[in-house]
């Protein structure tokens, strides 16, 4: 069996100054449910897996993916480092079965929820219309997003 390799100090800190919140694909997400009418609590801790944005009167929770971290299948932003592989396809898939349980528990509860993928962000047109579809709030008009 090979020794596992040490940790990289320069890697471990590159990796701690990544952003958890307040990501530019939670920003894009932020403005599209506000367009859409939305209103939501960020990180709702009180709930599983304590979803980026949720609205526990109207029971949905929305959920923003980082693709790399949470192993977006077929995409080309969810890479495995080839350092020490074995370590990292544990990570993602521990996070997948993570993320998978919390999604269920919503549901048992009630919830409806979304999953966002940070390379959706990219496009917000069509992410704009799927989310309008699941989350609109009933008998409100929509305002479409406007290009700038």
């Amino acid at each position: 069996m090979k020794p596992e390799t040490p940790p990289n100090t320069a890697r471990s800190a590159l990796m701690a100054r990544v952003r958890q919140r307040g990501t530019k694909p939670e920003l894009v997400v932020s403005e599209l449910l506000r367009r859409i009418g939305c209103r939501y609590r960020l990180n709702v801790r009180t709930l599983p897996g304590s979803p980026d944005f949720a609205n526990k009167a109207r029971r949905w929770a929305v959920f923003v993916n980082g693709c790399f971290w949470h192993h977006h299948k077929a995409c080309r932003r969810a890479t495995i480092p080839g350092a020490n592989r074995p370590f990292w396809l544990e990570k993602f898939a521990s996070n997948r079965r993570r993320d998978a349980a919390a999604a269920r528990a919503l549901r048992r509860l009630g919830f409806r929820v979304v999953v966002v993928w940070e390379c959706e962000t990219a496009d917000p047109g069509p992410l704009f219309t799927r989310l309008s579809e699941i989350l609109k709030p009933s008998g409100d008009r929509i305002r479409e997003p406007v290009d700038h």
